[in-house]
Parts: structure tokens; sequence; C-alpha cells
């Protein structure tokens, strides 16, 4: 079975800014459908807005390219039902989105915006605990 999965933005962060750590592998994993990622518009729009922030000195083209890849490779979803459960705004939009594609998992590298193990059947776990679940 593959894993149904949100990537906390996090997790796209260090997956641009670290080539071969642990979240670039799980993004690896999502571009070749090895887990199946879900976005939905709102989350590729704080994609968007985090990655083109002037102290990652990313090239914007590059992070368009990177995040069109991204969402050609994922599943969007419209989530239809909205959520309050993070006190972290922008994390009850990955909350959203795993409500609606049924998500086996959150992943992200900031559990303390998550102060639960689960969410609606979404477990939250890091990326090397993510990692660790794909290699069992």
């Amino acid at each position: 079975m593959i894993p149904h999965v949100v990537y906390d933005t996090n997790v796209i962060v260090s997956a641009t800014l670290k080539p071969g750590s642990i979240p670039s592998s799980l993004v690896a994993l999502a571009m070749q459908g090895s887990v199946r990622l879900f976005l939905s518009p709102e989350i590729l729009e704080e994609y968007r807005e985090v990655l083109k922030r002037p102290k990652f000195g990313f090239e914007k083209g590059s992070v368009d390219t990177f995040l069109s890849e991204l969402e050609k490779n994922g599943t969007v979803v419209f989530p239809t039902k909205r959520v309050s459960a993070s006190l972290d705004e922008p994390d009850n939009r990955m909350l959203e989105a795993a409500l609606e594609a049924k998500a086996h998992y959150i992943v992200t590298g900031n559990k303390k915006h998550f102060p639960f193990p689960e969410f609606e059947g979404a477990k939250i776990v890091s990326p090397a605990e993510f990692t660790a679940i794909l290699m069992e």
C-alpha cells in the first residue's frame, strides 16, 4: 500500500535547502510516486510564499518550477471543512488537507505545532520517523 501523506512546509524548505537530507529524500519519494503526496491550493501557496522569502535566496523561477513538479506528481485536494486544532494557523491547512485526503501521515519537522499524536486518523510524524516507517 502506498502511504498517503501531507508534508508540512518545513519539510519542503529543508528538502530544498539540504539536498541529500531526509526531507529531500521524502520529496524525491513523492516525485517518484512511492508515497502519495496530497496538497491543497492553500498549501501550495504557503510553500510558494515561504520558499520565495529573500533569506533563502532561491530564484523565483526555480521555486515555481519545483512547485509545478510537486503539484504534477502530487494530488491536489480541495478541503471543504475548516479546522482550528493547531495554534499555528497555517498548520490548520495541513490538517484540512489530511482530513480531505484521508491521509495516513502528516510529516513535520515541527511537531510542537501539532500537540497531538494523530489527527482524524493521520499520524503526526517527523521526517526521520516517517523514513523509519517506510523501511519497515
